[in-house]
């Protein structure tokens, strides 16, 4: 503990937020990588959610804390012999541990882009081409089923057509939905 006994005031500060922040930060890494980290467990009392997101980010929660003070402490001691004021020096860094949680956002933001909605909606089948499973009688008979893929995902649904009827096999294309019926005609 000599060695920061020795040191000037403000740098000494700065490694007294380093060492923590970085074995916080560590410890959360490590968690996060093998699946304990669920959530940081800390809850705000006032809502610091960013608005124009439908990602779950709260701008105010320990791991932006750690992640600024993080930004922050670093860029701090990095910066001590470069930058003699001590004022534009702490500037400096605080900045450096804004642009911290900045960067945290922006690539959890980008990682929400990468979730994808395969969910089935049946409106998604209109105007796909499809193959008749079973033939399809004239309107007013009854239907048939056909095979429609949707987000590369094979569908057998039920089928109507306008027209007369479609044989097993035939190509065919959704025009249109009526009470979670396919409406087809043959290409």
């Amino acid at each position: 503990m000599d060695y920061f006994d020795n040191l000037e005031p403000l740098l000494r500060t700065f490694w007294y937020i380093a060492i923590p922040a970085s074995l916080i930060f560590l410890i959360q890494t490590i968690m996060t990588f093998a699946g304990v980290d669920a959530a940081d467990g800390l809850e705000a009392d006032f809502d610091g959610d960013l608005g124009n997101s439908h990602e779950p980010f709260q701008l105010f929660s320990f791991r932006n804390l750690i992640n600024f003070l993080l930004g922050f402490s670093w860029a701090g001691i990095s910066f001590y012999k470069l930058i003699g004021n001590q004022f534009v020096l702490t500037v400096v860094a605080f900045l450096i541990g804004v642009a911290f949680v900045a960067v945290f956002f922006f690539i959890i933001q980008q990682i929400g882009k990468l979730s994808e909605d395969n969910s089935f909606r049946i409106s998604n089948t209109v105007n796909q081409v499809g193959s008749v499973y079973l033939s399809i009688p004239e309107r007013k008979s009854g239907k048939g089923k056909v095979q429609v893929s949707v987000k590369g995902a094979f569908y057998e649904l039920d089928a109507i057509t306008e027209n007369g009827r479609i044989k097993t096999n035939e190509i065919v294309r959704v025009i249109g939905i009526e009470n979670n019926t396919l409406v087809v005609e043959k290409i």
